[in-house]
């Protein structure tokens, strides 16, 4: 069975990748992560994950850029990473942000980069976790595609307001326009007891 996070062997799990890269003199790198090793990173829920989930990168210049592909020399650090600690052999992915419907392709909230938290590991990782409002997007995006499970848990974990739904909401309808999306979302938002917001959107 492959090992899974917490915030202990994350921090290990991320200190060994920034060793690797070290080890292999190669360029700097910035991950911009977010779903659960993010919640577990900054500390908005306790609980478990398989796998790092990197939203962006970040360039020389501090400016998002996508994150598909990932750097050859960044997987192959990672995948050491897998065979050493007992890993997911893609722990470190960039599912949220692949292919053409992906979060960074179709636009990120507003502000994003500027609620970004930076921790270093070692010369030659920096990770950016994103912030409490912008898990709100992404897991009311995520909870209304698959309706339950671990977004919905999250979301109702993270204790969203009224008005922070509602911006997440409005954020999530320019990913999916379709009336049908927007029907999904408000039955979720009634499920969760914020009919008022559901009426407005």
């Amino acid at each position: 069975m492959k090992s899974s996070f917490n915030s202990d062997n994350l921090e290990s799990a991320l200190t060994l990748l920034a060793d690797r890269l070290d080890l292999a003199q190669t360029e700097y790198v910035r991950l911009v992560v977010c779903g659960g090793s993010a919640l577990i990173a900054m500390r908005l829920r306790e609980r478990t994950t398989k796998d790092v989930d990197v939203v962006a990168l970040m360039n020389e210049a501090h400016e998002l850029v996508s994150p598909d592909p990932l750097p050859e020399f960044l997987l192959t650090a990672a995948n050491q990473v897998a065979r050493d600690l007992g890993l997911l052999e893609d722990w470190l992915h960039n599912g949220p942000s692949r292919g053409e419907g992906g979060l960074f392709q179709m636009g990120l909230p507003v502000g994003f980069i500027t609620r970004l938290t930076e921790k270093r590991y070692g010369p030659r990782l920096s990770v950016y976790f994103i912030a409490r409002e912008d898990q709100i997007h992404f897991k009311l995006y995520a909870a209304a595609d698959q309706r339950s499970g671990a977004h919905l848990n999250d979301l109702i974990a993270i204790k969203p307001t009224a008005a922070e739904l509602e911006t997440a909401a409005r954020w999530a309808m320019t990913h999916d326009v379709s009336e049908g999306f927007k029907m999904v979302l408000q039955e979720l938002l009634n499920r969760m007891g914020h009919e008022s917001v559901a009426q407005r959107l």
